[in-house]
């Protein structure tokens, strides 16, 4: 018999009816409850931030402002325009375009160092801290190095020294990124430049070290890791021991890997293009602002010559697969070509031929 219609039923269904609504409103509640919370930067068994995985800083942006170019971002449309107008970019498009048969075979000349198939130097301005950027320095406000009257000297004999690297008389008129000692353009570090090809790492971390794998040439920085920074600087070794690469080692400040680097090879530092002496200082920081990117910064202290310290910012971006290996060595006969091509020339009293560069 249904008593629903009583009047002491009433109550009843009317708390049946709410449970009801209760019911149907945290059905349609349960999936934005249950959902996850946002996945921040991942995190190693440590608890700190894991910096492993292949990246790269390859981009249009360089060390230094362009000429001219008298800020520091770019709006997005700046951005993408003067990007393809770079050189490198022009190059590899000019490169890739189809072959007009009818113009025939190029012209006899120097056919240059590369192919553009084979650069890789990056088709847009970086892209750090959301804003596209000019040059890597932020400070001074000019993007341009601050030279003292020494560092200014080192810059032209630098110059010089390629040029004669042009005609070497032996195999140390080379820079050490032709004789494959380090990476080319500062790739390498400290701090870390793109390069017009191979600007990738693969950086491997656990808790007692870092290791940060350049693509260009071998470099491989094993960088130690300490509890603190007064640990960690008490590490350094001798001065008398100028290392290629230098002496680095490296502590957590929270969520930043902190990375001082001090006693680097004079011959490193000569060739730039951060020019470095052994008393110089450069301390990296690096902190997963993403699964995707990496924020990266540095700042050099060299009294003698730079007049105060200068900092840089830039993105490593994250890339799929692995980094492949670099055989600089294997195979390349270019140093003992060039020397024998040298030897020739001189014996027949005419000038030394270029080497044409190299890496």
């Amino acid at each position: 018999m249904d008593y629903s219609g009583r009047p002491e039923a009433r109550p009843i269904r009317k708390t049946a009816e709410l449970l009801l609504i209760l019911a149907c409103a945290l059905t349609l509640a349960a999936p934005a409850l249950a959902a996850p919370p946002a996945a921040g930067p991942p995190r190693a068994a440590d608890g700190h931030l894991d910096l492993s995985g292949a990246w790269t800083n390859a981009s249009v942006t360089k060390l230094t402002r362009p000429p001219g170019m008298g800020k520091l971002v770019l709006t997005p449309e700046e951005a993408k325009k003067l990007a393809s107008s770079d050189p490198l970019v022009h190059r590899k498009a000019a490169d890739a375009a189809p072959v007009d048969a009818a113009q025939g075979a190029p012209a006899v000349g120097d056919p240059g160092g590369y192919n553009a198939f084979w650069l890789d130097s990056g088709s847009a301005y970086g892209e750090v801290k959301g804003e596209y950027r000019t040059s890597w320095i932020v400070d001074p406000a000019d993007g341009q190095l601050p030279f003292t009257e020494a560092g200014r000297k080192l810059v032209a004999q630098a110059r010089q020294h390629t040029r004669l690297a042009e005609t070497p008389s032996d195999p140390e008129s080379f820079d050490p990124w032709d004789r494959c000692i380090i990476g080319s353009r500062g790739s390498g570090g400290p701090g870390m430049l793109n390069n017009i090809y191979n600007s990738n790492y693969q950086i491997l971390q656990t808790p007692g070290a870092i290791v940060i794998v350049s693509e260009m040439i071998h470099d491989a920085r094993t960088i130690p890791l300490f509890k603190d920074k007064a640990t960690a600087q008490a590490a350094h070794g001798s001065p008398a021991l100028q290392l290629w690469l230098g002496d680095p080692v490296a502590w957590w400040e929270g969520d930043t890997l902190v990375i001082e680097t001090v006693n680097v090879n004079a011959e490193q530092g000569r060739a730039g293009p951060i020019f470095l002496t052994p008393k110089a200082r450069i301390t990296e920081r690096l902190t997963r602002a993403s699964a995707k990117q990496i924020y990266y910064e540095f700042t050099v202290e060299d009294p003698v010559y730079y007049t105060r310290p200068w900092r840089a910012e830039m993105s490593l971006n994250a890339i799929p697969g692995q980094v492949y290996e670099y055989a600089c060595h294997e195979g390349n006969y270019a140093l003992v070509d060039i020397m024998q091509g040298v030897r020739a020339a001189e014996a027949k009293g005419a000038a030394a031929p270029k080497s044409g560069g190299a890496n």
